[in-house]
């Protein structure tokens, strides 16, 4: 984990309300691993006490990018770097994604811009897999010409059908399960809403699959010590305990997450 104050070098908006933000983070890009996240301290708004976790999109050489939307106070500050000034960044933070397996098919499920925090997996993967993305019109729904970019196949959904199909991610996802896999195995990777999340991953444990799950919880600190973050994990004996999901997530498998009792 590193302090580092980054350099802003471009800062644009991408569509519907959805930015980029490109930093020089020559210390900490090269560390960063697929699912991790940066906490940043937003500028240009003296009443923040607490950083904001962000995914990491992109991580080449010395540079680390972020999709963000301005959806409040903290994200419309953000709206006013400029070119030249700098951020604080503590990271890279958390356990990510790990390698996809090379005997298996990679499948990454997104809800918007959980985009983002599967870019590094697709770039890095030995293994060419498929993208299945789903947002509530087409203007949420990113990055799929970068995907295509590696190499990937990529299956849009909509809740309106303005791009794609139109439903829900897993209304795409199913059928390509039933039709597609032709005996093969796959390996699930998901970030989005915890209601895709569970989706994906009861899916996973009916066909015996592995899922990693990136858990979205508000955090306060970002380095588990303020336990705002706790996710409900089962244990070996039938129980259950807490995790920090800044800590010892946000990726988790399938099978460790509890969801009973949560909205």
């Amino acid at each position: 984990m590193l302090l580092e104050d980054a350099k802003v070098l471009q800062q644009r908006e991408i569509q519907g309300g959805y930015r980029l933000l490109v930093l020089a983070a020559p210390l900490m890009a090269p560390k960063v691993q697929p699912g991790q996240f940066v906490h940043l301290r937003v500028p240009h708004l003296d009443s923040a006490v607490l950083r904001r976790p962000f995914s990491v999109y992109k991580a080449d050489g010395g540079t680390l990018s972020i999709l963000y939307k301005d959806v409040g106070r903290g994200t419309s500050a953000m709206k006013a770097l400029r070119d030249g000034e700098t951020v604080s960044l503590l990271g890279p933070l958390g356990h990510g994604f790990p390698a996809p397996a090379k005997d298996k098919v990679p499948v990454l499920v997104a809800g918007g811009y959980g985009m983002a925090a599967l870019y590094l997996v697709a770039k890095t993967s030995a293994v060419k897999g498929v993208v299945f993305v789903g947002g509530r019109s087409a203007q949420d729904v990113l990055c799929v010409p970068e995907f295509t970019a590696l190499g990937w196949t990529v299956h849009v959904s909509t809740d309106d059908g303005s791009l794609g199909v139109k439903g829900l991610v897993t209304d795409a996802l199913e059928p390509w399960l039933h039709k597609e896999l032709k005996g093969r195995t796959p390996e699930f990777f998901a970030c989005g809403p915890n209601g895709m999340l569970k989706a994906v991953g009861e899916r996973a444990i009916r066909g015996n699959w592995t899922a990693w799950l990136s858990v979205d919880r508000k955090m306060g600190c970002g380095v588990g010590a303020c336990l705002t973050c706790v996710q409900k994990i089962a244990t070996p004996d039938g129980g259950w305990t807490w995790e920090r999901v800044c800590k010892e997530g946000p990726v988790f498998e399938s099978r460790q997450i509890v969801w009973k009792d949560e909205t």
